[in-house]
């Protein structure tokens, strides 16, 4: 299967300062926002079930098949 070349989720592996909001090694959609990106902060909907920026430095992408990403979607 073929991978996306851009990140649609990422997964948290640092929750430094933020242990409320995010949970270590969690899988998070990515949600567009070319401001945030641009200085670095990616948008997810964390813990409250609201989406914030968090510093990218605290994820690292994880890049599915196009069918796993849609099973991701379709099971939140």
């Amino acid at each position: 299967m073929k991978k996306s070349a851009d990140p649609h989720f990422v997964i948290c592996l640092n929750t430094a300062g933020y242990e409320v909001s995010l949970v270590p090694r969690k899988v998070y959609e990515l949600l567009p926002d070319p401001v945030s990106s641009a200085h670095g902060l990616y948008r997810i909907v964390d813990e409250s079930g609201e989406d914030y920026c968090y510093p990218a430095s605290l994820f690292i992408p994880a890049i599915f098949p196009k069918q796993t990403e849609e099973l991701l979607r379709s099971a939140g």
